[in-house]
C-alpha cells in the first residue's frame, strides 16, 4: 500500500476550469503528485452529446490506467454529469465526480432555494438537482445553462462589453429566483466573480471545487491512500492536452502557474 500511496492522481477537464480544482488541490495536499489532462481538442463540453462525452472521458481514464494512477478527478461538471455513471465501474481506481460530491456537502447546509450556473449539457442532464432533492426533497432548484461562460474565459475576455452584458443578464435573471445559494456549476466560472458580485453578494456563491477537494481529501484518507511523503511540487506535476498547448498554457495563469507548456496527446 505504501507505494500505491505515492502514485500520482489523474485531473480532468475540457479545458483551463479543472485548474481551479486542482489548485485548491495542491494548497490542502501538498504531497500528492498530481497529472493534468485538458481535452482541449473537444473543448468546449457543454454542447457535446452524451455519447460523445462517454467517449471522450472513456478515452482520457484509459490514458490515465497507461500512467498507473491511483485515483482520477473528474474537475469537469459536463463529464460529471453527462459520463461518470457510464464509466464509474469500468475502472480499478476511485473516481470522483465534481456534482454529486458537491451536491452532497451542499445538502447538509440547511438551505431550502439553490440556483445552479453550468453548461447546457450538465443543465440539460438535472444531475445537480437530482442529485441535490435526492438528499433533500424539499430544496427548490433553479437550473440557468451559460451558454457562452466558458468561451469568455477560455478566451481571457470578461471586460469585452458583450462579455459583460451576457453575464449581468444570466445573474439577473438567477436573483428573480430568489436563491440562497448559487452554485457555480463549471469550474470555469468562479474566474468571472468579479463580474458576478456586481449583481449579487459574494456570499451567495458556491465554489464546489471548495466542497470537493475536502471531500476527496477525507475519501483518500479512508481508503488509506493518502501520500504523507513531502515532496517537490515542481517535479512532482505533470500536463496534458489534445491541442493548442502555448494557448493552454497561457490561459492556464487565470487558475494556476504552470512553468512549461503540456505535452500534446491524442484523445
Amino acid at each position: 500500500m505504501t507505494d500505491k500511496k505515492t502514485k500520482p492522481i489523474g485531473f480532468f477537464d475540457s479545458g483551463v476550469g479543472g485548474l481551479s480544482v486542482l489548485a485548491r488541490f495542491k494548497n490542502v495536499l501538498p504531497n500528492e503528485k498530481t497529472i493534468y489532462f485538458g481535452d482541449t481538442l473537444h473543448l468546449p463540453y457543454g454542447n457535446k452529446s452524451k455519447k460523445e462525452l462517454i467517449g471522450y472521458a472513456k478515452n482520457i481514464l484509459n490514458f490515465m490506467e497507461q500512467k498507473e494512477v491511483k485515483a482520477v478527478v473528474i474537475a469537469c461538471n459536463t463529464s460529471s454529469a453527462q459520463a461518470y455513471d457510464s464509466i464509474k465501474n469500468e475502472f480499478e481506481f476511485p473516481i470522483y465526480p465534481i456534482i454529486q460530491s458537491c451536491a452532497s456537502g451542499v445538502s447538509k447546509l440547511g438551505i431550502q432555494r439553490v440556483g445552479i450556473f453550468a453548461t447546457e449539457a450538465t443543465v440539460n442532464s438535472h444531475k445537480y438537482a437530482d442529485e441535490l432533492i435526492k438528499q433533500n426533497p424539499n430544496i427548490k432548484v433553479k437550473e440557468i445553462p451559460s451558454k457562452n461562460w466558458v468561451g469568455i474565459v477560455e478566451n481571457n475576455i470578461p471586460n469585452i462589453d458583450e462579455a459583460k452584458a451576457n453575464i449581468k443578464y444570466e445573474i439577473e435573471e438567477m436573483m428573480k429566483f430568489n436563491p440562497d445559494k448559487i452554485i457555480l456549476g463549471c469550474t470555469h466560472y468562479p474566474y468571472l466573480m468579479n463580474e458576478f458580485v456586481k449583481y449579487a453578494p459574494k456570499e451567495i456563491f458556491i465554489d464546489p471545487a471548495e466542497i470537493f477537494v475536502e471531500y476527496i481529501k477525507n475519501n483518500l484518507e479512508k481508503k488509506g491512500l493518502l501520500n504523507n511523503e513531502p515532496s517537490n511540487s515542481q517535479t512532482q506535476e505533470e500536463f496534458y492536452v489534445t491541442s493548442s498547448p502555448d494557448a493552454f498554457l497561457k490561459n492556464a495563469k487565470i487558475f494556476y502557474e504552470i512553468k512549461n507548456a503540456p505535452a500534446l496527446v491524442s484523445n
